[in-house]
């Protein structure tokens, strides 16, 4: 899911995004979307202001001629996205918050297997009689599933659905996920055999394997962490940098054939609509969304974050020194995954006993050390977002969207004795605390013994 980025013509990337249909359709998806976008040569790298909005389609050419190379949209539906800002309160979010459309994103470093769990995620939204499905291909190796907010239901148990979010969403996906487990085994190994799979992903076999029985999220990721508020995703009919690829939409039964030949620019023909917002049923999500909000998951990694910490309240900050090696690896920069990363080391310092001023000190200095810095807004959005709901214990080290499946767990002895990695931290410091305890104690006794040997002598 990695690899260098590849190196995009200018010329190439501006006679793209002078066609009238490419310029129309990214338009018409940005309607009421927080939009931002990336710079991927000449003098600009990385992402530009936020909010930003895209009004009209001349708006497109315009940007790409300024270095644009791609662009990203909210999965919030925004009265005004140029309102958004970091200080806005939760409830001034959900009064400026018309809906959310559904995304569920497919990714895995194997393209064949993101096209089986797609086509199984589209198989799931069918049976809860949903008919408004479409797909788009990331330009890599994913896709992008989507359901527009018109085909929920505006209320459901006294609640407005459009203030259902993220955790609307994300009960969504984790029910859609379960719902597809069993079949994506059976369509993953259809493809080749365990080993064969752990080969295409560039994994162990082992790390395949969860209570003696094939994991299929340990090779296909159906993303849940990262829908959250203002989270943008990649608009169709966008480049993706590091394929050089378009972000093509493509009707759901056309997921088995298709092929990443289709998304090369000058194959680009057909425009189709990623949201058909005018040809929606009204309520026939309705089914999904309740049955997706009854939904207990019993994946109980998934509930960690939720809990409060049961720990003593640290009278001082651990340091680095005592921090376990996933948490030392993160903070050496990263590469892919820094979302999930910031969400890590927000939630692990402040309950390792660090201070707000501290965290963001921290998390500005690791930034700088990422290969791609992540935009500020976003991390100073998740701090600010963590400061005001409290501190809650970070992803536990079995959760399958995390450390191992960032490749970022390097497994030491204490490792195998902890459950989550401020467990780990918190357990030095105790050892710590018992060896200098222990040091006291054994100077103690030789004090006493040197004392009453001198006493014999007198």
């Amino acid at each position: 899911m990695g690899g260098e980025d590849k190196k995009l013509d200018k010329e190439e990337v501006l006679e793209f995004y002078s066609r009238e249909d490419v310029q129309t359709a990214i338009a018409r998806e940005a309607k009421d979307k927080e939009v931002g976008m990336k710079y991927d040569y000449g003098t600009k790298y990385g992402y530009g202001k936020r909010p930003d909005v895209i009004n009209n389609p001349a708006d497109v050419l315009e940007l790409a001629k300024n270095g644009a190379t791609s662009f990203h949209f909210s999965e919030e539906i925004w009265k005004d996205p140029l309102q958004l800002n970091l200080d806005l309160k939760q409830k001034e979010m959900e009064e400026l918050r018309k809906g959310w459309d559904l995304i569920i994103d497919i990714d895995t470093p194997f393209f064949e297997y993101s096209k089986v769990a797609s086509f199984l995620i589209v198989e799931a939204l069918k049976h809860h009689g949903i008919k408004s499905i479409m797909c788009k291909f990331s330009g890599n190796h994913g896709f992008h599933i989507g359901v527009p907010f018109e085909a929920f239901p505006k209320r459901t148990r006294e609640h407005e659905v459009r203030t259902w979010f993220p955790e609307g969403a994300r009960r969504i996906a984790m029910y859609l996920k379960e719902m597809i487990r069993e079949h994506l085994i059976t369509g993953l190994l259809e493809k080749g055999g365990i080993e064969e799979i752990a080969k295409n992903v560039g994994k162990e076999v082992k790390e395949l394997i969860k209570e003696k029985q094939f994991d299929p999220f340990e090779v296909v990721d159906v993303d849940t962490i990262l829908i959250s508020s203002r989270h943008l995703c990649r608009m169709p009919y966008c480049y993706n940098e590091k394929s050089g690829l378009i972000s093509v939409v493509i009707k759901p039964e056309d997921i088995k054939g298709f092929s990443r030949v289709d998304a090369k620019p000058e194959n680009v023909r057909n425009i189709l609509k990623f949201f058909d917002r005018e040809n929606v049923v009204p309520n026939e999500a309705e089914n999904l969304f309740v049955q997706a909000i009854d939904y207990k998951p019993e994946i109980k990694e998934d509930e960690t974050t939720k809990k409060e910490i049961a720990y003593e309240e640290l009278q001082e900050a651990i340091p680095e020194e005592l921090f376990p090696p996933c948490i030392v690896y993160i903070l050496k920069g990263m590469d892919d995954g820094k979302k999930r990363a910031v969400f890590i080391l927000i939630n692990f310092l402040a309950s390792v006993g660090w201070g707000w001023d501290q965290i963001e000190a921290r998390l500005i200095a690791w930034n700088k050390c990422n290969k791609e810095p992540l935009k500020e807004v976003y991390w100073k959005g998740q701090l600010k977002y963590t400061k005001k709901n409290g501190k809650k214990l970070p992803p536990n080290c079995t959760n399958e969207m995390y450390y191992k499946g960032m490749k970022m767990c390097f497994p030491d002895n204490l490792c195998g004795k902890i459950k989550n990695p401020v467990n780990y931290a918190r357990r030095k410091v105790f050892a710590g605390q018992n060896n200098k305890e222990k040091r006291k104690e054994t100077t103690q006794k030789k004090e006493t013994l040197n004392k009453n040997e001198d006493s014999k002598k007198e």
